[in-house]
């Protein structure tokens, strides 16, 4: 059994891209860039008003009052055909070019127009209100270095850079096998005695999504031997990582290593001395990477939070690390010493503190969703009283 940092160090080890694709932008969002995005053009591409108002020349308007020959208008993709001259100004708005000529823009509210010209009075303010040529960015600038995950705002400077599309790491494949007879699909388990909603799967598949890859299966099996060393199989064949749900214990029916003996599985990681999911483990079989995480839906989804989402986010071409953000929080409550294994506390942030739910327990799911973070504990740390800063990570 090894330590969490260690356990961890191995997911990362493990975790590397799968290879390269190039994707049109409108499917890229969530995808990971694999080389940079250079702007193909100047933005903006000429100076352009900030404002809606009037283009000037900012000597006419030096002295006030001031009146100016209305000449024309200017709009975002259809600017002035014509040059401006002396004693002339033009109608502009937010995004239009600035006519060759003019040099500020005054604000619509301080201008009055009389007929086919605008007067000036006494106060037009200071500000020039146009945004030259180039100061967002210039034609062969790199807006997105390699490894941004392409979230909202960074979809925004993707399609600002004239680009249609993107070169990104392929989504890992990910395959979810939930096993256990006790096991039944939610919506049937009311009406067969002795079973319970398989729930855990769920759970696995948004965190798949969340930190960029994909569900290519979602399987419920049974604890029969033939049937899980099938089903392992297959799933190999199609994914790149497996995660099987349950089965990790000592009990008699703990299958979930030996159904990918027959793939020769290499284990990276045994058991992990952490509080909850002690039995969680890793390793390789047919040339693909299988995730073991304990049966019980806590357990399985903080360690699911601890090492299926950096490989995941590693295996999709961002930093693994990049998954694990820990930020010092204050305490809400005081906690007991830690025992001889690290510990991660189910916690809520309320009231600006973080709260440690009152159900602790590996097989809550009412306690699961009202956990929004986890609060690290180091083995043999003491007691931390209410006020106490304490490392804690988003869940």
């Amino acid at each position: 059994m090894i330590g969490f940092d260690e356990a961890l160090a191995r997911v990362e080890a493990a975790a590397t891209p799968l290879g390269r694709e190039t994707v049109a932008l409108a499917g890229a969002g969530g995808r990971v860039l694999a080389a940079p995005v250079v702007a193909e053009l100047d933005s903006p591409a000429s100076d352009t008003s900030a404002m809606d108002g009037y283009a000037v020349r900012a000597a006419e308007v030096a002295d006030l009052p001031a009146r100016l020959r209305v000449v024309g208008e200017s709009f975002a993709g259809r600017g002035f055909d014509g040059r401006m001259g002396p004693g002339e100004c033009v109608r502009i708005f937010t995004g239009a070019p600035m006519p060759e000529g003019a040099d500020r823009v005054i604000i619509q509210e301080i201008v009055r127009r009389d007929g086919d010209a605008a007067l000036f009075g006494h106060a037009v303010g200071g500000g020039r209100h146009v945004r030259p040529l180039g100061s967002d960015f210039r034609a062969g600038e790199v807006l997105l270095a390699p490894g941004r995950r392409l979230d909202a705002r960074a979809m925004v400077a993707a399609a600002a850079a004239d680009r249609a599309t993107v070169e990104v790491w392929r989504r890992p494949r990910v395959v979810v096998l939930g096993t256990g007879d006790e096991l039944a699909e939610p919506g049937t388990a009311a009406g067969i005695p002795g079973s319970i909603p398989e729930s855990v799967s769920f759970g696995v598949a948004a965190l798949v999504a969340q930190y960029g890859g994909e569900t290519a299966g979602r399987r419920r099996l049974g604890d029969d031997p033939a049937t899980l060393e099938a089903a392992a199989a297959a799933a190999l064949d199609e994914a790149d990582l497996v995660v099987v749900t349950g089965g990790a214990s000592v009990g008699e029916k703990d299958y979930a290593r030996a159904m990918f003996g027959p793939a020769g599985l290499e284990l990276i990681i045994d058991k992990v001395a952490i509080k909850p999911g002690k039995p969680v483990w890793m390793g390789r079989a047919g040339g693909r990477l299988v995730l073991g995480l304990p049966g019980n839906p806590t357990s399985a989804m903080v360690t699911g939070r601890l090492f299926l989402a950096p490989l995941v986010a590693g295996l999709s071409g961002a930093a693994a690390g990049s998954a694990l953000d820990w930020r010092a929080a204050p305490l809400g409550a005081a906690l007991a010493a830690c025992g001889d294994r690290e510990t991660f506390h189910r916690a809520a942030w309320r009231r600006g503190r973080v709260e440690p739910l009152a159900d602790q327990d590996s097989s809550a799911q009412k306690a699961l969703a009202a956990a929004d973070l986890l609060i690290r504990r180091r083995p043999g740390e003491p007691a931390a009283a209410a006020g106490e800063a304490v490392e804690t990570l988003g869940f």
